[in-house]
């Protein structure tokens, strides 16, 4: 799942995308309103992070941009936590959750678990086709009770995979999916992911639509 981060204090910002890739996400950062609006624009983000205030543009008149463009991507907002009315404003423009500062990096990735989750309709824990993921080991365990470590890559493409069950899906969305800006994009790299995962998981978990992309399956 691929985040964007954007919060102008360079501190807290390389802080949390390192918890954030941690938690095995692929994340990009804007340190003012302009530039994140802009990114938020135009990379397809599965959720955003969003600082209220912002240099450049503030991040209410961001979220206000978006949600009048019709970009409904989910938005948690970070505001002073006394700042009471910055957080009914920023609900008022479209914000999905707020998390006031200071806080626990560990409370910020909780919810934007939830949120990716609620925005995907699923709740709880991801349990699909016999499979059940643990997001906090970045490991799944199959319906014969074996369990597999995941490289960050597996575990981001699974995820996906597991969030978006019985649709077909490109190299191109995975990959966008996947990972960061400044990684390389080679949706080739995808069909070998596609294939450790299925030496895992066993082979029809994740089907081939030839022309179309792939498909995780829905059984069980």
């Amino acid at each position: 799942m691929r985040l964007l981060l954007i919060e102008d204090d360079d501190i807290l910002r390389k802080d949390l995308r390192q918890d954030l890739v941690k938690a095995g996400y692929a994340v990009d950062e804007a340190n003012n309103g302009v530039d994140g609006e802009f990114m938020g624009k135009v990379e397809p983000y599965d959720a955003i992070v969003l600082d209220l205030g912002l240099p450049q543009r503030s991040g209410l008149e961001v979220l206000n941009n978006w949600r009048t463009q019709g970009n409904k991507v989910p938005v948690i907002i970070l505001t002073a936590r006394n700042a009471w009315h910055e957080r009914v404003d920023g609900f008022k423009a479209g914000a999905d959750d707020y998390l006031g500062k200071p806080f626990h990096p560990e409370e910020l990735i909780a919810r934007i678990s939830a949120l990716i989750k609620r925005s995907n309709q699923q709740i709880g824990d991801l349990k699909i086709s016999g499979l059940s993921l643990d997001e906090e080991r970045q490991a799944v365990t199959t319906p014969d009770q074996q369990t597999f470590e995941l490289t960050g890559t597996e575990f981001r493409l699974l995820r996906y995979f597991m969030l978006h069950p019985g649709k077909i899906l490109s190299k191109s969305t995975l990959t966008e999916h996947v990972y960061d800006y400044d990684s390389d994009k080679d949706s080739n790299v995808i069909e070998v992911y596609v294939n450790r995962l299925r030496q895992k998981l066993g082979k029809d978990i994740i089907q081939t639509r030839r022309g179309q992309g792939y498909i995780f399956t829905e059984s069980g």
